[in-house]
């Protein structure tokens, strides 16, 4: 998978809400979210464990709820205990109301580890700003917010008995990236390419985003990965589509990147 680091697409206006998006994702995971403190340092406690369980199961979206519109009996408390098998987490009745439809919203904001946050965000930071650019600061919000809505309970509705929290930012910008590929198609990309060492090449925005959705289609049929059931490929390809859909009618009036100036693939790039 290539690792893109620029986009040669430089925004008229100042993307205020990629930055508030950003700022949010980050202070959300640094000062919200159970255990980060330790996570830093390696640490790994059951007590620990037992918190974030507890957290994620009220604020991640859970597919049998979203479908079901039905809190489990029993959850994560956050206390831990000693049962017939040993230490372990304490459930018990929820303690709260829980709205499935706001938790897919809350769970936008939540991330399971500096891998998974850095990773989505490093995306969102490359291509969101052409995209609200492009729409604007209100309309950029509102698409975002729908391709996570619409990922989440695309997945969801293929996975409709899971318990399993569903957290991330991936399914809102995969609609990004989807949006991207249909408004700028030929703005150049910095990416690396890991072969031996990470190369640095320029290629167009149609071969690094059709590259990563095509991996995302194949991720999400169990093709080529041991954990397709770990991370929600599927969300990925339904928020690509959703944002690639809603972008379609702006694309008459986008205008094109400017074209770079430099060597591509060794031959002069016009």
């Amino acid at each position: 998978m290539v690792i893109p680091v620029h986009d040669v697409n430089p925004a008229r206006r100042t993307p205020w809400v990629t930055y508030a998006l950003l700022a949010a994702n980050f202070a959300v995971f640094l000062f919200l979210t159970p255990g980060v403190a330790g996570s830093l340092t390696g640490e790994s406690s059951l007590a620990r464990l037992c918190d974030l369980q507890a957290f994620l199961e009220r604020y991640a979206a859970v597919p049998q709820e979203l479908i079901h519109h039905r809190m489990p009996r029993l959850v994560p408390t956050g206390d831990t205990g000693v049962g017939p098998q040993g230490p372990g987490c304490v459930v018990g009745p929820p303690g709260y109301d829980k709205s499935p439809e706001l938790s897919v919203l809350t769970a936008m904001f939540l991330h399971g580890g500096w891998l998974h946050l850095l990773g989505n965000l490093l995306f969102l930071w490359i291509f969101g700003n052409n995209i609200e650019d492009r729409m604007g600061h209100v309309r950029f919000l509102l698409f975002y917010v729908v391709c996570g809505y619409a990922a989440s309970y695309g997945f969801a509705l293929l996975n409709a008995g899971s318990g399993e929290p569903l957290i991330g930012a991936s399914g809102a910008i995969a609609g990004v990236l989807g949006a991207y590929l249909v408004l700028y198609p030929k703005a150049r990309v910095w990416v690396l390419v890991p072969f031996l060492i990470f190369l640095p090449l320029r290629l167009p925005a149609w071969i690094v985003l059709g590259l990563w959705f095509v991996l995302q289609a194949l991720y999400s049929a169990g093709q080529g990965v041991s954990d397709a059931g770990t991370v929600a490929y599927v969300a990925h390809v339904v928020g690509f589509a959703v944002g690639m859909l809603l972008a379609w009618p702006l694309k008459p009036g986008t205008p094109p990147p400017p074209e770079p100036r430099g060597v591509l693939f060794g031959r002069r790039a016009r």
